[in-house]
């Protein structure tokens, strides 16, 4: 879609042009040409043959004007609402979610400039543009092990992911989460991805782990241990319990299986207003071997 839609639109644009060319072609044709030493059947059918042009021309212009009416309502629905702002609809009332701004300010106010950030890839660009931050990997990040770095991090248990991210000389975990408001898009949606690619560098890392005890992916009340005590369930989920009251995940339609965890390495530093990105500081604790083999 994204190499040969620029060929196809010229192609397009080529075939419209030759269709109208040659029906105004048919129409201005003066018709006492044709018709000179020509049956009068003829002339009938030359008739029919200019009707019929500027019906097509009629027919091109109307498609080409529903065409740019489209266009635009797509345009309205895809870029008035970008990725760093979110719309939804309740009703008659459009509801705007601005979390991701809002996280990104929140890093660029209330953070050192030299401070790292560890999150997926997907967000790294928004984070150095709007949150003045450095990132592990953004979306031009070509160096498959430094994602399945990021990956490892995210799937392993709170005290190997220290270790980590005390290495990688990190001062901020973030994640995504849409269980509250029901945000598909989600870091817990795209984490078999995380786990796979992870995987890919480090055997150790298996995704059949972090299936549930009934051999599929989730979060209920069957999840595996594995996944249970990972970074990424863990600061998704951490506190969920209080904007939750039952623990539903709108997103996944699924009670979570575990709530009540805390921390011990790391420490919530800021999370958004509906709860769709989520912010880590690593604690500062000695002994804790920060060259570690793990990576």
């Amino acid at each position: 879609m994204l190499v040969i839609s620029p060929a196809l639109c010229i192609l397009g644009g080529i075939a419209m042009s030759e269709m109208i060319h040659t029906s105004f072609d048919v129409i201005v044709a003066p018709t006492a040409a044709y018709m000179q030493g020509a049956i009068a059947r003829r002339g009938r059918v030359f008739a029919h043959h200019k009707l019929i042009s500027v019906g097509m021309v009629c027919a091109l212009c109307g498609l080409l004007f529903m065409y740019a009416t489209h266009c635009t309502w797509v345009t309205s629905l895809a870029y008035s609402s970008p990725s760093v702002v979110l719309q939804a609809r309740r009703g008659p009332n459009p509801i705007i979610f601005d979390d991701f701004r809002e996280a990104y300010q929140w890093l660029y106010h209330n953070t050192e400039q030299e401070d790292k950030v560890l999150s997926w890839w997907d967000y790294g660009y928004q984070m150095t543009g709007m949150g003045n931050k450095t990132v592990i990997v953004d979306n031009n990040t070509r160096n498959n092990t430094h994602i399945a770095t990021v990956g490892l991090v995210l799937a392993s248990d709170e005290e190997h992911a220290y270790q980590i991210a005390r290495r990688l000389d990190v001062k901020y975990l973030l994640v995504v989460f849409g269980g509250l408001i029901g945000y598909s898009s989600d870091d817990i949606n795209k984490f078999l991805w995380m786990v796979r690619i992870s995987g890919g560098i480090y055997p150790r890392v298996v995704e059949s782990n972090y299936y549930t005890t009934r051999g599929y992916y989730g979060v209920d009340e069957n999840l595996s241990s594995t996944m249970k005590n990972c970074m990424m369930y863990k600061m998704c989920y951490y506190r969920f319990e209080q904007a939750s009251p039952q623990g539903q995940d709108r997103s996944r339609n699924a009670r979570i299986g575990h709530t009540g965890f805390k921390f011990k390495y790391f420490e919530e530093a800021f999370t958004t207003e509906h709860w769709m990105v989520r912010i880590y500081r690593l604690k500062d604790i000695d002994g804790i071997n920060r060259y570690t083999n793990d990576v």
